[in-house]
């Protein structure tokens, strides 16, 4: 497990109401996983990767939307972000989620 580093971009663009922390839990040849937690406010731009992303919430309250179609996530829900497709997310209160993302990314979501 790595050490927690300041979240400030998502594929490039700003996060929106301040940053947030990223840490890697484990890495395999077809993907990784990473703990994620965005204080209550801060959003992420809407945006698309070049991997498939499976968020898991562990704590909190995250609104967003993956194609266009609203989610609501609460502790144990989760939800795909499919390759290529926009999305976007914003915690409504302080929330930590694992995210799954196959295959590995050719970028750290670290800035």
């Amino acid at each position: 497990m790595s050490e927690w580093r300041t979240l400030s971009t998502v594929e490039g663009r700003p996060l929106l109401g301040g940053t947030s922390r990223v840490r890697e839990l484990q890495r395999a040849p077809s993907g990784l996983a990473y703990e994620i937690h965005y204080p209550a406010g801060v959003a992420s731009p809407p945006h698309s990767h070049d991997h498939d992303s499976i968020v898991y919430l562990l704590e909190g309250h995250l609104k967003g939307t993956v194609d266009g179609v609203e989610a609501s996530l609460r502790p144990g829900d989760s939800v795909l972000h499919p390759r290529g497709v926009t999305h976007q997310v914003e915690a409504i209160v302080d929330s930590a989620w694992v995210e799954f993302k196959s295959p590995l990314p050719e970028r750290p979501p670290v800035a």
